[in-house]
């Protein structure tokens, strides 16, 4: 009898311990395939200049002031397993990080900012075909009041980033923005910021009027630019926005500060008019939204964080874009909270079961333990 009872609880905890096996290979792996098969990449005209590009913000790796060991750990693998299962079933040809990709990149030394590069580069390593493209936001080298040469100097160098870069691909132009470096005050990299802006609005204009100019200014072809940078453009809040990813009630009716939670008004003005986009994609405010700019005609799609730390539905959206055409898709991440209700669930059906299998056991433990 006591042998007959030993090898039940053997049997028993064999059972459960591969049934809890199965939840969290499924919470920890498959449920990623799941969710992220079913997104697709937008239907677009073909084209031999289209281009797939997938667009992420706010990765926020936390570093070594905030945040539990667990709480690390946790997130990180939930931003590894969801951006390298999108790059293996997607295959996009560019990717582009909207800012704030370190949570403590402002605050830490050197040598924890190498570790820092190293372990983003490890989460975000994209496959022979896909390049990686990074703008800064305000974690990764402050707000304006923060900024100073040597943060933006070791992002710059480490990310392969600029204050204003134009990126030209099969026709399609891409300007790479520093949010913060548009206060417009002069400072060392505002200043630059803005002769860099003209340069490209000049080189634009040449373009597309196809004016005699200097060689130097011209680009292979003319298309509206498309904008990538951290803050949304200026808008008084996120009450127009919606959407399951959208912000909540309480933070929409939240109004936005200047330079805070978005650019001024007078930068975004001075961007419109210089440039002209066509599109304009950010992050910064952990939320996704929508807005028209009618009087620009300009689509501006803002990227919610990636990271379940900050968000317990996240997104990021995928777009075919061509030099006269763009189309954009949005795709839903795993919740946090169904990975937790499935975890949840699970601990409760093993409780249940053990003392359903042991209350119900066809033998009595009528025997003594005593040798």
């Amino acid at each position: 009898m006591r042998i007959r009872y030993k090898q039940f609880l053997h049997l028993l905890i064999v059972k459960l311990c591969l049934f809890l096996l199965g939840v969290f290979v499924l919470c920890e792996h498959f449920i990623y395939y799941i969710v992220l098969w079913q997104c697709d990449w937008p239907t677009s005209p073909h084209s031999a200049n289209n281009i797939k590009a997938m667009f992420i913000a706010d990765t926020h790796l936390l570093g070594p002031f905030r945040g539990h060991w667990f709480d690390k750990l946790r997130r990180e693998w939930q931003m590894y397993k969801t951006f390298q299962t999108s790059v293996s079933l997607h295959q996009p040809e560019h990717v582009f990080v909207l800012g704030d990709l370190l949570d403590e990149g402002q605050f830490v030394g050197g040598d924890e900012f190498e570790r820092y590069v190293s372990r983003f580069y490890s989460l975000f390593a994209t496959p022979e075909g896909t390049e990686l493209h990074v703008v800064p936001g305000n974690h990764d080298m402050g707000f304006h009041y923060r900024l100073h040469p040597y943060l933006n100097e070791r992002f710059s160098k480490s990310f392969n980033s600029s204050v204003v870069k134009l990126l030209s691909i099969k026709g399609s132009h891409f300007v790479l923005i520093n949010s913060m470096a548009l206060e417009g005050d002069g400072c060392f990299l505002c200043k630059p910021a803005l002769d860099r802006i003209n340069l490209i609005s000049a080189q634009l204009k040449c373009t597309k009027k196809d004016k005699e100019c200097p060689q130097s200014l011209k680009l292979g072809s003319y298309s509206q630019p498309i904008i990538l940078q951290h803050f949304p453009l200026y808008r008084i809040s996120d009450k127009e926005c919606s959407g399951p990813d959208s912000a909540s009630d309480v933070e929409k009716s939240k109004i936005f500060r200047q330079h805070w939670e978005c650019i001024s008004k007078e930068s975004t003005d001075m961007i419109l008019d210089s440039l002209s986009p066509r599109l304009v994609i950010d992050g910064h405010t952990h939320n996704g939204c929508h807005k028209y700019h009618a009087y620009a005609q300009v689509h501006e799609y803002t990227v919610p964080s990636f990271s379940w730390r900050n968000k317990n539905n996240p997104s990021f959206l995928l777009a075919v874009i061509s030099p006269d055409y763009f189309s954009i898709s949005k795709c839903y991440m795993p919740e946090e909270t169904t990975v937790l209700l499935i975890y949840t669930t699970s601990i409760l059906l093993v409780i249940i079961y053990s003392v359903y299998q042991i209350k119900s056991r066809p033998f009595k433990r009528k025997y003594s333990w005593s040798k």
